[in-house]
């Protein structure tokens, strides 16, 4: 494998990790349209009811099941980027060796 493809990687690999840290701080933009959706939904729906004067907890709830269902999606994709390049890693050092091994000298 090449190193435009080890450094397309690396490069997948620091946004992805931008965006785990946002998340991890409370931004929105990271999110997919489902997840925003839900944070959206569980917003109002808390709005509502603290100006109803009733308990916000299963609002808050949602906003944390959500925004943890974030996280772990953006760590597995971290965790599977981190694969691929450790592949793309050990293939390109097999072929360096074999091509050094077939060599004249």
């Amino acid at each position: 494998m090449s190193n435009a493809d080890i450094r397309r990687l690396n490069r997948e690999i620091r946004h992805t990790s931008k965006k785990l840290e946002a998340v991890r701080r409370g931004e929105l933009w990271p999110l997919t349209g489902r997840e925003r959706r839900a944070m959206a939904r569980a917003a109002a729906s808390g709005t509502y009811r603290l100006a109803r004067g009733r308990s916000t907890g299963r609002a808050e709830q949602q906003i944390e099941s959500t925004t943890s269902a974030a996280e772990m999606r953006l760590s597995a994709e971290l965790n599977a980027l981190h694969g691929e390049r450790q592949r793309l890693i050990t293939e390109a050092a097999r072929a360096k060796a074999a091509k050094k091994s077939s060599g004249w000298w």
